[in-house]
């Protein structure tokens, strides 16, 4: 009899096991399509749906080419079930920099406290360096064929 409840609850504990670790895993995975929105701002232009497959898979970009360090460098160990901070976090400032006649001058470093700033930067600039590398213009670098229409 001790045999039989021991095995039971063997395997209860093993079935147990199995579905939180692959909860925590299924909770770990990054989607494949998201829109590319920040949290209390709502972008004049419409979101940005990004696709990590299609980026990763056919373009074989990798995670750190976009995710990067507090000094802009490259995650270079960084895996897709990784965390990573958004990136709001440290691109505290909503929406883009100021413009017109009357804004202020920012330096690099002071635009891209600005949220849409950094995303535009890190996005456009991979771009054109995929077109000119590629010698394509597939690659978009124009508002309307990144951010959906409102």
């Amino acid at each position: 009899m001790k045999v039989k409840s021991l095995i039971i609850v063997t395997l209860i504990v093993g079935i147990a096991a199995l579905f939180l670790s692959a909860s925590i895993f299924a909770g770990a995975t990054i989607p494949d399509a998201m829109n590319l929105e920040t949290k209390g701002y709502e972008c004049q232009k419409g979101p940005v749906q990004f696709s990590h497959k299609k980026h990763s898979e056919e373009y074989k970009v990798a995670c750190g080419d976009c995710h990067h360090d507090s000094k802009g460098k490259p995650l270079a160990d960084l895996k897709a079930t990784d965390k990573v901070q958004n990136c709001i976090e440290c691109h505290k400032k909503p929406g883009a920099k100021p413009k017109g006649k009357d804004a202020p001058k920012l330096s690099e470093k002071e635009a891209l406290e600005y949220n849409a700033e950094a995303f535009h930067k890190n996005c456009i600039n991979c771009h054109k360096e995929f077109n000119k590398k590629n010698n394509t213009k597939a690659a978009p670098t124009t508002c309307t064929k990144c951010h959906a229409k409102k």
